[in-house]
């Protein structure tokens, strides 16, 4: 049997690189209003929000933006889009002329998604509890994002605020990715069963 630090540090790295595909190749998660429309991942999120406020370069954001875009052109047989263009293909460009009532409203799901593409750069690096803050943080801000457009008889007012099941798989792989925490409860359940098995 192996040991409890090896099948944790098996299991955190199968988890970390699952979440990072999740994240990197913008598996939709989620579904709200940005500047550039709707937007469906933690990097479009990202993306949008440092575009309109020049917090990173732009060749920065088409770096995180081409993986996804990649695999979204392969998956519909598409052509494959140019690193150049791909601003254009996000309709990224007019996002400082862009009302600000387009804007994400909700600070946590642009803290989350921020720290979800963090946590999932560096996940397979070495693995923390960013992406699980990150996570967890865009899932409570989207659950306020949700209820907020309820009105008073329960139909919803916009078509915007909506939670994917993929987001359920995101924050598993990013709690199966502490390897820490991960080893302790392996070790928990190990420990469990002699006391199981002795009183049968």
């Amino acid at each position: 049997m192996a040991s409890s630090k090896k099948l944790a540090s098996c299991i955190s790295s199968i988890a970390s690189s699952f979440y990072f595909f999740l994240i990197f190749f913008q598996v939709p998660l989620f579904r709200v209003q940005c500047r550039n429309g709707i937007c469906t991942t933690p990097i479009e999120v990202t993306a949008s929000q440092s575009i309109a406020n020049e917090v990173f370069p732009e060749y920065i954001i088409r770096t995180l933006l081409y993986p996804g875009a990649f695999a979204n052109a392969i998956l519909k047989g598409s052509t494959i889009p140019s690193y150049n263009k791909l601003l254009n293909l996000y309709h990224f460009t007019n996002l400082n002329n862009a009302s600000v009532e387009t804007d994400i409203q909700c600070l946590e799901i642009l803290a989350g998604s921020y720290l979800s593409v963090a946590g999932a750069l560096l996940g397979p690096l070495r693995a923390g509890k960013m992406s699980l803050f990150g996570t967890l943080i865009t899932l409570w801000g989207l659950v306020k994002e949700v209820s907020s457009v309820q009105n008073p008889d329960g139909l919803s007012t916009r078509k915007v605020g909506y939670i994917y099941p993929t987001m359920l798989i995101a924050v598993l792989c990013a709690f199966l990715s502490i390897r820490r925490d991960l080893r302790k409860i392996i070790q928990c359940c190990r420990a469990s069963r002699p006391i199981a098995n002795s009183k049968h």
